[in-house]
């Protein structure tokens, strides 16, 4: 007897997580003013199905919730309500590109990012390669000598000081001396600028 009503209390705390699922996708993509057919370009899920499941009328699973959490840039937990296991600590997976290091500081996939850069030492600067891109950059030179190359300016950076610019502009982020550089970056891909409050007097 009381093995069955343990099984039954189960079950129906299964049934509440569940339920609440679809509307904690929905609360979601509005947070992210997200619609539902950008969504669906995004996932591959069509616009009906994740409509049923933001509404409960589709039960989700792993193949549902897995390209949303992508998407989302939130741990699975996060989509399903899964109880805090009380470990606080983000566990961030760096990125390798074009011999950099970049540490993502920030999980939302929309909005401004953020990241820790680390440009290894090489012994001899190396040679410019100017590239473009959709965005607007601000940095913060933690460490070395940092050269920004910037459509026709070509400058240095030493450790405090910072820049901002659109991507769209040609430019190019490398050690002036050949040493190693350690900068924190706010990326914004729609264009948004980091806002630096003017200190008061």
């Amino acid at each position: 007897m009381n093995d069955d009503r343990s099984d039954s209390n189960g079950s129906n705390d299964l049934e509440g997580i569940l339920d609440a699922v679809g509307p904690r996708l929905r609360a979601l993509r509005r947070q992210r003013r997200i619609t539902l057919a950008e969504l669906a370009a995004t996932t591959g899920i069509s616009e009906s199905t994740l409509s049923r499941l933001e509404g409960g009328r589709r039960r989700a699973n792993l193949e549902l919730l897995l390209p949303l959490a992508r998407v989302y840039g939130v741990p699975l937990d996060d989509l399903v309500g899964a109880p805090p296991t009380g470990d606080p600590r983000v566990h961030l997976k760096p990125l390798h590109r074009h011999g950099m290091t970049f540490i993502p500081l920030s999980r939302r996939p929309g909005g401004m990012q953020a990241f820790k850069m680390f440009i290894p030492g090489r012994g001899a600067p190396a040679e410019p390669t100017p590239q473009t891109h959709e965005g607007f950059e601000w940095l913060y030179v933690l460490s070395g000598r940092l050269r920004l190359v910037l459509g026709d300016q070509d400058l240095v950076l030493p450790p405090g000081e910072a820049a901002e610019f659109d991507t769209e502009l040609p430019h190019f982020l490398g050690s002036a001396d050949g040493s190693a550089v350690e900068l924190l970056i706010l990326f914004g891909r729609q264009g948004e600028r980091a806002h630096i409050r003017a200190r008061t007097t």
